[in-house]
């Protein structure tokens, strides 16, 4: 099993910690908790950096080795690191699935295909980024509602309507960056992925060996 972790820090009070992990060419599990978040949906990401010296301004746009379209992360057609929406409820609880899962800070676990830890499109060395404003996921001038999906890839989603809209939906979506961030926002918090375990791998094997004599 590979893992990782990110330690995420800001300028902004918000904080936290995100584990990632892989088993063998299977997807991703990440799993985490962010403090100081307002109330709201939150667009959560892989950043192409791991450059931090500039805050998290430096860590570059989304991570997207495809050369794809920003979108939801159960769409074909999304940038590797599009993870969607984190939600803190009002009385600062966030909700999956419509479920509270805990008071006073953000916790959730997703399940991706597209963040490996392992290979040519590992996102070891990358940066996480938590942000201020929800991720419109990429759906231009189509509103969002706040029925739930359900869990798409570990994270929360809304299906698409012509007038219904909730009060977390309201202005998402029709925004010129829809397509390449999902118009969320300003950059609260990030931290660099790091190699936390250790890769299992097969024992080397010698082909032929070459005399020195």
């Amino acid at each position: 099993m590979a893992k990782a972790v990110a330690v995420l820090s800001g300028s902004e009070g918000v904080s936290g910690t995100v584990y990632f992990f892989q088993e063998g060419d299977g997807p991703t599990t990440v799993t985490g908790n962010l403090c100081g978040l307002k109330p709201g949906l939150h667009g959560f990401h892989v950043h192409a950096l791991g450059d931090t010296t500039n805050g998290c301004m430096s860590t570059g746009p989304h991570y997207n080795p495809a050369s794809k379209e920003h979108g939801a992360p159960g769409d074909e057609n999304r940038h590797a690191g599009d993870l969607g929406n984190v939600e803190v409820g009002e009385d600062g609880m966030l909700f999956l699935d419509a479920r509270p899962l805990s008071k006073g800070a953000a916790t959730f676990t997703i399940v991706d295909k597209q963040i490996p830890l392992c290979g040519p499109h590992s996102i070891i060395g990358r940066a996480v980024v938590v942000h201020a404003d929800p991720d419109d996921l990429g759906k231009g001038n189509k509103k969002l509602t706040g029925d739930w999906r359900g869990r798409q890839a570990g994270v929360i989603t809304f299906l698409l309507a012509s007038s219904k809209v909730s009060r977390h939906a309201k202005g998402l979506g029709g925004h010129e960056l829809s397509k390449s961030t999902g118009n969320a926002g300003g950059r609260l918090a990030c931290g660099v992925i790091g190699l936390q375990g250790l890769i299992n791998r097969p024992p080397l094997t010698v082909l032929h060996k070459i005399s020195r004599y």
